[in-house]
């Protein structure tokens, strides 16, 4: 089984949890396969608002697509979830990405 199925199983078994989603955005990611991943990063944003992790990665990907507005508007919304969820090293990083695109 190669990963990506491995983490479509894994979503299957544990619908619940934003992690095998996570991982299987960045394995499509991470295998050039960008309009998946992003696909896969939109699914896991609107299944999981709060799993804050997924706004830098599905705005780096975005980005990668030639999608600056996209990733604006991607990491836009996960500095709000980052500090609503007082989670400032993320928002920082997220901030940071933000005006890499300006």
């Amino acid at each position: 089984m190669d990963r990506v199925s491995a983490f479509r199983s894994f979503i299957e078994k544990s619908p619940s949890d934003p992690f095998p989603r996570y991982g299987l955005a960045m394995e499509l990611k991470n295998q050039g396969k960008l309009v998946e991943a992003s696909d896969a990063f939109a699914d896991l944003i609107k299944t999981f608002p709060d799993y804050v992790p997924s706004y830098l990665m599905a705005g780096n990907t975005a980005s990668a697509l030639g999608l600056p507005d996209q990733a604006r508007d991607i990491y836009t919304r996960g500095i709000a979830t980052a500090r609503a969820r007082g989670d400032l090293h993320a928002a920082k990083e997220l901030e940071a990405a933000l005006a890499e695109l300006d």
